[in-house]
Protein backbone atom coordinates (compact mmCIF):
# COMPACT_ATOMS: atom_id res chain seq x y z
CA UNK A 1 0.00 0.00 0.00
CA UNK A 2 1.27 3.50 -0.87
CA UNK A 3 0.54 4.61 2.72
CA UNK A 4 3.07 2.15 4.12
CA UNK A 5 5.64 3.30 1.59
CA UNK A 6 5.22 6.94 2.66
CA UNK A 7 5.33 6.08 6.35
CA UNK A 8 8.64 4.26 5.86
CA UNK A 9 10.12 7.43 4.32
CA UNK A 10 9.42 9.66 7.34
CA UNK A 11 12.74 10.56 8.97
CA UNK A 12 13.37 11.74 12.53
CA UNK A 13 14.30 15.36 13.12
CA UNK A 14 17.83 16.21 11.98
CA UNK A 15 19.91 16.67 15.13
CA UNK A 16 22.89 18.19 13.33
CA UNK A 17 20.80 21.03 11.88
CA UNK A 18 19.06 21.57 15.21
CA UNK A 19 22.36 21.80 17.05
CA UNK A 20 23.66 24.32 14.51
CA UNK A 21 20.60 26.52 15.09
CA UNK A 22 20.91 26.25 18.89
CA UNK A 23 24.50 27.42 18.61
CA UNK A 24 23.56 30.35 16.34
CA UNK A 25 20.66 31.40 18.60
CA UNK A 26 23.15 31.66 21.45
CA UNK A 27 25.37 33.97 19.36
CA UNK A 28 22.61 36.43 18.34
CA UNK A 29 22.44 39.86 19.95
CA UNK A 30 20.07 39.00 22.78
CA UNK A 31 20.19 37.22 26.11
CA UNK A 32 20.16 33.47 25.51
CA UNK A 33 16.62 32.11 25.34
CA UNK A 34 15.04 35.56 25.52
CA UNK A 35 12.92 35.01 22.39
CA UNK A 36 11.35 31.93 23.93
CA UNK A 37 9.05 30.00 21.61
CA UNK A 38 10.46 31.78 18.55
CA UNK A 39 13.85 30.24 19.27
CA UNK A 40 12.30 26.84 19.86
CA UNK A 41 10.38 27.12 16.58
CA UNK A 42 13.50 27.89 14.57
CA UNK A 43 15.26 24.87 16.07
CA UNK A 44 12.25 22.63 15.38
CA UNK A 45 11.97 23.87 11.79
CA UNK A 46 15.67 23.22 11.20
CA UNK A 47 15.20 19.65 12.41
CA UNK A 48 12.16 19.15 10.22
CA UNK A 49 13.87 20.45 7.09
CA UNK A 50 17.38 19.19 7.91
CA UNK A 51 18.70 22.70 7.18
CA UNK A 52 20.32 25.20 9.57
CA UNK A 53 18.53 28.09 7.80
CA UNK A 54 15.00 26.77 7.12
CA UNK A 55 12.74 28.69 4.75
CA UNK A 56 8.96 28.94 5.01
CA UNK A 57 8.46 31.36 2.13
CA UNK A 58 6.25 29.10 -0.03
CA UNK A 59 3.10 28.54 2.03
CA UNK A 60 -0.15 26.73 1.28
CA UNK A 61 -3.38 26.11 3.17
CA UNK A 62 -5.14 22.92 2.08
CA UNK A 63 -8.86 23.11 2.87
CA UNK A 64 -10.65 19.76 2.69
CA UNK A 65 -14.45 19.87 2.39
CA UNK A 66 -16.89 17.04 3.09
CA UNK A 67 -20.31 16.36 4.55
CA UNK A 68 -21.32 14.14 7.46
CA UNK A 69 -24.31 11.84 7.58
CA UNK A 70 -24.63 12.40 11.31
CA UNK A 71 -26.13 15.85 10.65
CA UNK A 72 -29.50 14.10 10.26
CA UNK A 73 -29.38 13.65 14.05
CA UNK A 74 -29.62 17.43 14.55
CA UNK A 75 -26.10 17.92 15.92
CA UNK A 76 -25.37 21.23 14.16
CA UNK A 77 -26.84 24.71 14.25
CA UNK A 78 -26.40 24.95 10.46
CA UNK A 79 -27.90 22.84 7.66
CA UNK A 80 -25.66 20.51 5.66
CA UNK A 81 -26.11 22.70 2.55
CA UNK A 82 -23.71 25.19 4.11
CA UNK A 83 -20.75 22.95 3.28
CA UNK A 84 -21.32 23.38 -0.45
CA UNK A 85 -22.11 27.07 -0.09
CA UNK A 86 -18.90 27.72 1.84
CA UNK A 87 -16.82 25.89 -0.77
CA UNK A 88 -18.14 28.38 -3.33
CA UNK A 89 -17.27 31.21 -0.93
CA UNK A 90 -13.70 29.90 -0.64
CA UNK A 91 -13.40 29.85 -4.41
CA UNK A 92 -14.63 33.44 -4.64
CA UNK A 93 -12.00 34.46 -2.09
CA UNK A 94 -14.56 35.77 0.38
CA UNK A 95 -14.08 33.53 3.43
CA UNK A 96 -12.00 34.26 6.51
CA UNK A 97 -9.32 31.81 5.40
CA UNK A 98 -8.93 33.64 2.09
CA UNK A 99 -8.41 36.96 3.87
CA UNK A 100 -5.91 35.58 6.40
CA UNK A 101 -4.04 33.49 3.83
CA UNK A 102 -3.65 36.53 1.58
CA UNK A 103 -2.21 38.48 4.48
CA UNK A 104 0.26 35.66 5.20
CA UNK A 105 1.23 35.28 1.54
CA UNK A 106 -0.17 31.75 1.35
CA UNK A 107 -2.11 30.09 -1.43
CA UNK A 108 -5.38 28.30 -0.63
CA UNK A 109 -6.08 24.90 -2.18
CA UNK A 110 -9.74 23.84 -1.92
CA UNK A 111 -10.58 20.14 -2.23
CA UNK A 112 -14.00 18.51 -2.56
CA UNK A 113 -13.28 15.16 -0.96
CA UNK A 114 -16.86 14.38 0.02
CA UNK A 115 -19.37 17.20 -0.33
CA UNK A 116 -22.91 15.82 -0.61
CA UNK A 117 -23.58 17.74 -3.82
CA UNK A 118 -22.13 18.06 -7.30
CA UNK A 119 -20.14 21.02 -8.55
CA UNK A 120 -19.72 22.17 -12.10
CA UNK A 121 -16.07 22.34 -13.16
CA UNK A 122 -14.87 25.44 -11.30
CA UNK A 123 -11.41 26.96 -11.57
CA UNK A 124 -9.57 26.47 -8.30
CA UNK A 125 -11.65 23.53 -7.04
CA UNK A 126 -9.94 20.15 -6.91
CA UNK A 127 -12.67 17.53 -7.20
CA UNK A 128 -11.61 14.23 -5.65
CA UNK A 129 -14.92 13.12 -4.18
CA UNK A 130 -14.65 9.73 -2.48
CA UNK A 131 -18.36 9.63 -1.64
CA UNK A 132 -21.26 12.05 -1.12
CA UNK A 133 -20.62 12.57 2.57
CA UNK A 134 -20.16 9.93 5.23
CA UNK A 135 -22.91 7.69 6.52
CA UNK A 136 -24.59 8.39 9.86
CA UNK A 137 -22.01 7.27 12.42
CA UNK A 138 -24.73 7.02 15.08
CA UNK A 139 -26.20 4.07 13.19
CA UNK A 140 -23.04 2.32 11.98
CA UNK A 141 -19.59 2.99 10.49
CA UNK A 142 -19.20 6.39 8.84
CA UNK A 143 -17.13 4.80 6.06
CA UNK A 144 -15.85 1.44 5.05
CA UNK A 145 -12.17 0.85 5.69
CA UNK A 146 -11.58 1.03 1.94
CA UNK A 147 -13.32 4.41 1.66
CA UNK A 148 -11.22 5.76 4.54
CA UNK A 149 -8.07 4.54 2.81
CA UNK A 150 -9.18 6.22 -0.42
CA UNK A 151 -9.67 9.51 1.42
CA UNK A 152 -6.22 9.21 2.99
CA UNK A 153 -4.81 8.63 -0.48
CA UNK A 154 -6.51 11.77 -1.78
CA UNK A 155 -4.81 13.80 0.94
CA UNK A 156 -1.42 12.28 0.16
CA UNK A 157 -1.84 12.93 -3.56
CA UNK A 158 -2.88 16.55 -2.97
CA UNK A 159 0.18 17.20 -0.81
CA UNK A 160 2.48 15.61 -3.37
CA UNK A 161 0.99 17.89 -6.03
CA UNK A 162 1.54 20.92 -3.80
CA UNK A 163 5.18 19.94 -3.28
CA UNK A 164 5.59 19.75 -7.05
CA UNK A 165 4.29 23.37 -7.25
CA UNK A 166 6.83 24.47 -4.65
CA UNK A 167 6.08 24.17 -0.95
CA UNK A 168 8.01 24.99 2.21
CA UNK A 169 5.24 24.72 4.81
CA UNK A 170 1.60 23.61 4.76
CA UNK A 171 -1.43 24.43 6.91
CA UNK A 172 -4.51 22.27 7.28
CA UNK A 173 -8.06 23.59 6.95
CA UNK A 174 -11.50 22.03 6.94
CA UNK A 175 -15.10 22.61 5.98
CA UNK A 176 -17.88 20.20 6.84
CA UNK A 177 -21.10 20.73 8.77
CA UNK A 178 -21.18 18.07 11.50
CA UNK A 179 -17.43 17.61 11.70
CA UNK A 180 -17.08 18.62 15.36
CA UNK A 181 -19.31 15.63 16.17
CA UNK A 182 -16.99 13.33 14.28
CA UNK A 183 -13.90 14.91 15.82
CA UNK A 184 -15.36 14.62 19.32
CA UNK A 185 -16.02 10.94 18.69
CA UNK A 186 -12.40 10.50 17.60
CA UNK A 187 -10.94 12.14 20.70
CA UNK A 188 -13.28 10.23 23.01
CA UNK A 189 -12.42 6.94 21.28
CA UNK A 190 -8.65 7.49 21.27
CA UNK A 191 -8.26 8.98 24.78
CA UNK A 192 -10.94 7.01 26.61
CA UNK A 193 -12.30 10.22 28.14
CA UNK A 194 -16.05 10.54 28.78
CA UNK A 195 -17.90 12.15 25.89
CA UNK A 196 -19.13 14.93 28.17
CA UNK A 197 -15.51 16.06 28.66
CA UNK A 198 -14.66 16.40 24.98
CA UNK A 199 -17.81 17.73 23.30
CA UNK A 200 -18.39 21.42 22.66
CA UNK A 201 -20.98 23.56 20.94
CA UNK A 202 -19.43 23.46 17.46
CA UNK A 203 -21.16 26.02 15.28
CA UNK A 204 -23.12 27.34 18.28
CA UNK A 205 -25.78 24.85 19.35
CA UNK A 206 -27.89 25.58 22.44
CA UNK A 207 -28.03 23.50 25.65
CA UNK A 208 -30.65 21.16 24.23
CA UNK A 209 -28.58 20.68 21.10
CA UNK A 210 -25.46 19.99 23.16
CA UNK A 211 -27.26 17.28 25.15
CA UNK A 212 -28.45 15.72 21.89
CA UNK A 213 -24.93 15.86 20.44
CA UNK A 214 -23.48 14.11 23.51
CA UNK A 215 -26.08 11.33 23.28
CA UNK A 216 -25.44 10.89 19.55
CA UNK A 217 -21.69 10.50 20.08
CA UNK A 218 -22.20 8.10 23.00
CA UNK A 219 -24.49 6.07 20.75
CA UNK A 220 -21.93 6.13 17.92
CA UNK A 221 -19.20 4.79 20.19
CA UNK A 222 -21.50 2.11 21.59
CA UNK A 223 -22.66 1.01 18.13
CA UNK A 224 -19.25 1.05 16.43
CA UNK A 225 -16.88 0.09 19.28
CA UNK A 226 -13.83 1.72 17.66
CA UNK A 227 -10.48 0.28 18.73
CA UNK A 228 -8.43 3.02 20.41
CA UNK A 229 -5.21 1.25 19.40
CA UNK A 230 -6.14 1.10 15.70
CA UNK A 231 -6.30 4.57 14.16
CA UNK A 232 -7.72 3.26 10.90
CA UNK A 233 -10.52 1.52 12.80
CA UNK A 234 -11.37 4.77 14.59
CA UNK A 235 -11.18 6.74 11.35
CA UNK A 236 -13.51 4.61 9.28
CA UNK A 237 -16.04 4.05 12.06
CA UNK A 238 -16.47 7.58 13.45
CA UNK A 239 -14.27 9.83 11.29
CA UNK A 240 -14.93 12.09 8.34
CA UNK A 241 -13.69 12.25 4.78
CA UNK A 242 -12.02 15.64 5.28
CA UNK A 243 -10.41 14.36 8.47
CA UNK A 244 -9.02 11.38 6.57
CA UNK A 245 -7.83 13.65 3.76
CA UNK A 246 -6.04 15.96 6.19
CA UNK A 247 -4.40 12.98 7.90
CA UNK A 248 -3.11 11.94 4.48
CA UNK A 249 -1.78 15.45 3.91
CA UNK A 250 0.13 15.29 7.19
CA UNK A 251 1.67 11.89 6.51
CA UNK A 252 2.78 12.89 3.03
CA UNK A 253 4.11 16.24 4.29
CA UNK A 254 6.24 14.52 6.93
CA UNK A 255 7.66 12.19 4.25
CA UNK A 256 8.79 15.29 2.32
CA UNK A 257 10.14 17.07 5.43
CA UNK A 258 7.44 19.72 5.04
CA UNK A 259 6.27 21.22 8.38
CA UNK A 260 2.53 20.99 9.05
CA UNK A 261 0.72 23.84 10.83
CA UNK A 262 -2.26 22.15 12.45
CA UNK A 263 -5.31 24.38 12.79
CA UNK A 264 -7.93 23.74 15.48
CA UNK A 265 -10.27 20.99 16.62
CA UNK A 266 -10.93 19.23 13.31
CA UNK A 267 -7.36 19.42 12.09
CA UNK A 268 -6.09 18.12 15.43
CA UNK A 269 -8.46 15.16 15.15
CA UNK A 270 -6.80 14.48 11.80
CA UNK A 271 -3.40 14.80 13.49
CA UNK A 272 -4.42 12.18 16.05
CA UNK A 273 -5.28 9.81 13.21
CA UNK A 274 -2.08 10.62 11.31
CA UNK A 275 0.13 10.07 14.37
CA UNK A 276 -1.79 6.90 15.20
CA UNK A 277 -0.95 5.58 11.74
CA UNK A 278 2.59 7.01 11.57
CA UNK A 279 4.02 8.05 14.97
CA UNK A 280 6.94 10.04 13.50
CA UNK A 281 4.44 12.47 11.93
CA UNK A 282 4.23 14.11 15.35
CA UNK A 283 7.74 15.55 14.89
CA UNK A 284 6.49 17.56 11.90
CA UNK A 285 3.45 19.13 13.57
CA UNK A 286 3.16 22.72 14.78
CA UNK A 287 -0.05 23.40 16.69
CA UNK A 288 -1.41 26.78 15.61
CA UNK A 289 -3.82 27.65 18.40
CA UNK A 290 -5.93 26.54 21.34
CA UNK A 291 -9.50 26.11 20.14
CA UNK A 292 -12.54 27.08 22.20
CA UNK A 293 -13.79 23.49 21.74
CA UNK A 294 -13.30 21.81 25.13
CA UNK A 295 -12.01 18.57 23.64
CA UNK A 296 -9.08 20.33 22.01
CA UNK A 297 -7.02 20.40 25.20
CA UNK A 298 -7.35 16.63 25.49
CA UNK A 299 -6.18 16.26 21.88
CA UNK A 300 -3.14 18.46 22.45
CA UNK A 301 -2.26 16.56 25.62
CA UNK A 302 -2.63 13.24 23.77
CA UNK A 303 -0.26 14.46 21.03
CA UNK A 304 2.03 16.27 23.51
CA UNK A 305 2.12 19.46 21.44
CA UNK A 306 1.72 23.06 22.59
CA UNK A 307 -0.31 25.66 20.64
CA UNK A 308 1.24 28.96 19.60
CA UNK A 309 -1.89 31.13 20.01
CA UNK A 310 -5.00 31.35 22.18
CA UNK A 311 -7.46 33.76 20.56
CA UNK A 312 -10.80 32.08 21.37
CA UNK A 313 -11.06 30.85 17.77
CA UNK A 314 -13.57 28.19 16.73
CA UNK A 315 -14.04 28.72 13.01
CA UNK A 316 -11.82 26.13 11.37
CA UNK A 317 -11.01 26.57 7.67
CA UNK A 318 -7.33 26.84 8.61
CA UNK A 319 -7.78 30.37 10.02
CA UNK A 320 -5.71 29.84 13.17
CA UNK A 321 -2.98 28.17 11.13
CA UNK A 322 -2.83 31.11 8.73
CA UNK A 323 -2.35 33.46 11.69
CA UNK A 324 0.40 31.21 13.07
CA UNK A 325 2.30 31.52 9.78
CA UNK A 326 3.38 35.01 10.87
CA UNK A 327 5.04 33.75 14.06
CA UNK A 328 6.65 30.84 12.27
CA UNK A 329 8.10 33.08 9.59
CA UNK A 330 9.28 35.49 12.30
CA UNK A 331 11.27 32.66 13.89
CA UNK A 332 13.11 31.98 10.63
CA UNK A 333 13.75 35.67 9.94
CA UNK A 334 15.27 36.16 13.39
CA UNK A 335 17.60 33.26 12.67
CA UNK A 336 18.60 34.52 9.23
CA UNK A 337 18.62 38.29 9.60
CA UNK A 338 19.59 39.08 13.18
CA UNK A 339 23.25 39.95 13.82
CA UNK A 340 25.53 37.93 16.03
CA UNK A 341 27.48 39.64 18.82
CA UNK A 342 30.65 39.55 16.70
CA UNK A 343 28.92 40.92 13.57
CA UNK A 344 27.33 43.79 15.51
CA UNK A 345 30.38 44.59 17.63
CA UNK A 346 28.31 44.07 20.78
CA UNK A 347 29.89 42.60 23.88
CA UNK A 348 28.48 39.24 24.97
CA UNK A 349 27.99 38.53 28.67
CA UNK A 350 31.07 37.59 30.66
Amino acid sequence: MFLNSLISRIQPLDEIAMQAVRARQDMLTKPRGSLGRLEELSIQLAGMKARPFPSVERKAVIVMAADHGVTMEGVSAYPAEVTRQMVLNFLRGGAAINVLARQAGARVTVVDIGVAADFEPIPGLIQCKVMYGTRNLARGPAMTRTEAEQALQVGMDILNDEVARGLDIVATGDMGIGNTTSSSAIVAAMTGLPVTQVVGRGTGIDDQGLDRKIKVIEQALAVNQPDANDAMDVLHKVGGLEIAGLAGVMIAAASHRVPVVVDGFISTAAAMIAVGLAPHVRDYLISAHQSVEIGHQAMLKHLNIMPLLDLNLRLGEGTGAALAFHLIEASTRILQEMSTFDEAGVSDKE
